[in-house]
């Protein structure tokens, strides 16, 4: 997606977390608390990963992408398929969305990235050429129009 910015990667914290608990430091109850809304939201608006679980090594991930921003009003918290999102980022001035992997199988479940998208990080976006054009006047083609 063109307008990604502002990227948060995670992957860091799930090794530390990976590490705790093959350290024994925490259990795997602690990491494999999916709840029913995230594995629903997986079930029906998930993406598919190559990815095989950490915890179990038996299913494959989900990808559940999580929307957030001012603009989406009732909206915001929605579960989205990624297919939405370019969509949302052309209608859109600014919104965050978290992507969160989930197992079906064992319910292991981490927040992935962030990252925000919309019509703002857009270089030159539609808001911006139009006021270029007013502060410039109409164009040549334009004025000929007005003359006809």
């Amino acid at each position: 997606m063109r307008t990604q910015r502002q990227v948060v990667d995670y992957s860091l914290q799930k090794r530390a977390v990976l590490r705790d608990l093959l350290a024994g430091r925490i259990g795997t109850y602690d990491v494999c608390d999916a709840s029913p809304y995230l594995k629903n939201a997986a079930r029906f608006h998930g993406e598919p990963t190559d990815q095989r679980c950490p915890i179990c090594r038996s299913e494959n991930l989900i990808h559940v992408h999580y929307i957030y921003g001012d603009e989406l009003k009732q909206s915001a918290g929605q579960a989205r398929t990624r297919a939405e999102l370019p969509v949302l980022a052309m209608t859109l001035r600014e919104f965050q969305v978290f992507v969160v992997e989930v197992c079906p199988g064992c319910d292991w479940n981490h927040l992935v990235e962030q990252f925000l998208l919309g019509r703002d990080g857009l270089a030159g976006g539609t808001e911006d050429a139009a006021e270029q054009e007013t502060a410039s006047g109409p164009t040549p083609r334009r004025r000929r129009e007005a003359q006809r």
